[in-house]
């Protein structure tokens, strides 16, 4: 499968620093909104409350949404950013590839978009950011009528 464009960019001047908080961001393969699906949402939602998704790294704020995921995340002192991700992208992909027969592609695109939290930016602001996505792609008309996040501030 042809890579796309810009992929190359997303991982240029990319650091993995132990402890540090990345927001990321991920979407489905060709933006597909595979978790309209209750079932398909639901598993992913089991899969991100397994320590073994997220190894010694720690998930501050995460949220679903239809055809992309996004997640505040605390990185452990083992594993790098990339390999957090790729843990993540496989374990979802091998439970719900499966329930999604039609898929001819994978679930998820190639990459993900991330951006290392400053000291100076406000975590919990990012965390709320994240949590008003629903909102804004007027999925609910409030953040609390969602049902596919979680933050440890709440």
């Amino acid at each position: 499968m042809p890579q796309p464009p810009g992929h190359r960019a997303l991982r240029k001047g990319r650091a993995s620093l132990p402890n540090q908080i990345y927001l990321v961001t991920t979407v489905t393969a060709g933006r597909e909104p595979w978790f309209l699906d209750l079932e398909f949402a639901r598993t992913f939602c089991r899969l991100m409350i397994e320590p073994t998704t997220w190894g010694d790294s720690i998930p501050l704020c995460w949220l679903l949404m239809p055809d992309h995921w996004h997640a505040l995340i605390q990185l452990g002192e083992r594993d790098d950013l990339s390999v957090v991700m790729n843990r993540i992208k496989s374990i979802t992909s091998k439970h719900i590839k499966p329930m999604k027969q039609e898929a001819v592609h994978g679930l998820w695109a190639r990459g993900f978009h991330d951006h290392a939290l400053r000291r100076d930016e406000d975590i919990r602001a990012a965390a709320r950011y994240i949590v008003a996505n629903p909102v804004r792609a007027k999925l609910v008309d409030r953040a609390g009528n969602y049902p596919y996040w979680n933050c440890i501030w709440l």
